[in-house]
């Protein structure tokens, strides 16, 4: 199938592995351009190899979820380098920091806010504008099933459930809809990462990938606001 998103441009946030290297690789296959983003100069570094041979095309930027300012100087930069038509909220986790809700300090549960809801709400609103004015944009947000059931930490599980209401509020805002930008959430289960967890019952990033890339397509104009769970029949929510 066609997507019809070759010469799109796309930035994927925790694009260096698991889920966000898979997808990052999926739409420059697709002849996307493509910025990943991540902490780590290294990872990034061997992320960019795979990119090599693929049509689309590979810039790396280093940046930090946790701090605000830096999400916002990664902003900067894509836009600085023409904008981009698809975004991807990737970065994320902290679902095992703390311990018990009474144990578990304030500054950790706001850290689990900003680097996944907050990271995304600020790159989402500081994108926007431009895929706005040419009247096209895809923006799809990494949440987790636990961001629609129980089953985690009550920081993780209130900033996942941020995420998807974000999407959700975007689609249905009247200022925005019908201008061509669609905002989607995918909430995985559990995944096999490389190097983390090789479970084989689980799910791989590429096929999350898969799920994603096909949000951002021509062909998915008309699905607005929708979560698509990848779980492998794993989540108890209807």
């Amino acid at each position: 199938m066609d997507l019809r998103i070759e010469g799109k441009t796309a930035l994927v946030t925790g694009g260096s592995h698991g889920i966000g290297l898979a997808t990052a690789l999926a739409l420059a296959r697709e002849g996307c351009g493509v910025h990943i983003a991540s902490r780590t100069h290294e990872r990034l570094m061997r992320a960019a190899v795979q990119f090599r041979y693929l049509p689309g095309g590979c810039s790396t930027h280093e940046f930090d979820a946790l701090d605000p300012a830096s999400v916002d100087r990664l902003a900067r930069e894509v836009i600085e380098a023409g904008g981009v038509d698809i975004l991807v909220n990737n970065v994320g986790g902290g679902g095992r920091w703390g311990s018990t809700p009474l144990e578990t300090p304030m500054e950790t549960y706001d850290q689990v806010y900003q680097k996944n809801a907050r990271a995304a709400v600020q790159l989402t609103l500081g994108l926007l504008p431009a895929m706005l004015e040419r009247g096209w944009g895809r923006v799809v947000t990494i949440s987790s099933i636990h961001g629609r059931e129980a089953g985690s930490t009550p920081a993780f599980m209130m900033a996942k459930s941020a995420e998807i209401a974000l999407m959700k509020g975007l689609a249905v805002d009247r200022s925005l809809s019908g201008r061509g930008v669609t905002f989607n959430t995918v909430a995985p289960g559990f995944i096999s990462i490389p190097g983390k967890d090789t479970e084989p019952s689980r799910g791989t990033p590429e096929e999350v990938a898969t799920a994603v890339v096909f949000l951002c397509s021509q062909q998915a104009r008309h699905i607005n606001g929708a979560c698509l769970v990848v779980d492998g029949g794993e989540g108890k929510a209807f």
